[in-house]
């Protein structure tokens, strides 16, 4: 029987609280520990079965609700102004040092889901030390370039009409309408200006994230997604591409005689992922993988 993860708390200026839920390996101590970030609209109580799956395979994880999801709090609203050098400049830097403390002298990795890879690629740009590596799931760049065919006119047209709503409505009410949850206006415009620019030029930054990019050096594990629309192969590639001194490794997840998981799915039955990331993250440290 698993252990129900405990929990995380970590305050933020502004009155912010960040919770993280921490999932252990029973028994000997972890080999590393994950820090894993959700999808927008995806609580970090969905990736249980997935933490549960690390944990058993002796990886430690800490699931943090991205600001304003699940347990995270404030909630959001017309009086939001966070978007993403928020996460990156506050949320990741505050989370990252309390699994730190929590974890001491363990490899640390962050794992980013969706918009969770893509602020962990601009908070590598910033603190190129700060992790020991970076990967992804279904985390792709939303630049329209990166969709084939009439999916990348789709989604350039998609993530513009969200920015206007949010603009117009104070924020984007993505419960209601079936999508990503309830999200900051800001936090939707910085996301449709990837889509349509290509590039990582969050609103209120304070470093050129786009020049800094090219420095970062850590090594990184890239798992696109059998089924994913949001995030299919390209977009995911188009991410990778953010790195260009990056150590990537690529992987593509498709389940034999299972349906495909998509973008959100794999969270629920992920034990071949959380092999392949025990397996990269037990290499990286020269142990013998499992």
């Amino acid at each position: 029987m698993t252990a129900q993860p405990g929990l995380l708390e970590v305050p933020v200026p502004g009155g912010v609280r960040l919770v993280g839920r921490v999932s252990e390996p029973a028994g000997d101590a972890p080999l590393a520990v994950v820090l894993l970030w959700p999808a927008l609209g995806v609580t970090a109580s969905y990736y249980d079965p997935f933490c549960a799956e690390l944990a058993g395979r002796g990886v430690a994880v800490v699931a943090a609700d991205l600001r304003g999801q699940g347990a995270s709090l404030p909630r959001a609203g017309r009086a939001s102004r966070d978007g993403y050098q928020d996460l990156a400049a506050v949320d990741w830097p505050a989370m990252v040092a309390a699994v730190r403390a929590r974890f001491p002298g363990l490899p640390l990795y962050l794992l980013g889901h969706s918009i969770g890879g893509q602020a962990s690629v601009l908070y590598a740009a910033r603190e190129p030390k700060g992790v020991d590596g970076l990967v992804f799931v279904a985390a792709g760049a939303v630049d329209h370039r990166g969709f084939p065919g009439l999916r990348g006119l789709r989604i350039l047209l998609s993530t513009q009409l969200v920015a206007l709503i949010g603009t117009v409505w104070g924020y984007f009410p993505g419960h209601r309408l079936g999508f990503g949850g309830r999200q900051p206006a800001r936090r939707m415009r910085d996301w449709a200006r990837m889509c349509r620019t290509g590039l990582l030029r969050p609103s209120g930054a304070d470093v050129d994230y786009e020049a800094l990019l090219p420095e970062v050096r850590l090594p990184v594990l890239a798992v696109s997604v059998a089924g994913d629309d949001l995030a299919p192969p390209t977009a995911v590639d188009r991410l990778c591409a953010k790195l260009p001194a990056a150590g990537i490794e690529r992987r593509h997840h498709a389940p034999a005689g299972q349906r495909a998981p998509g973008h959100t799915r794999w969270a629920r039955s992920g034990a071949e992922i959380a092999q392949e990331i025990r397996d990269w993250a037990a290499a990286r440290h020269g142990s013998a993988a499992g």
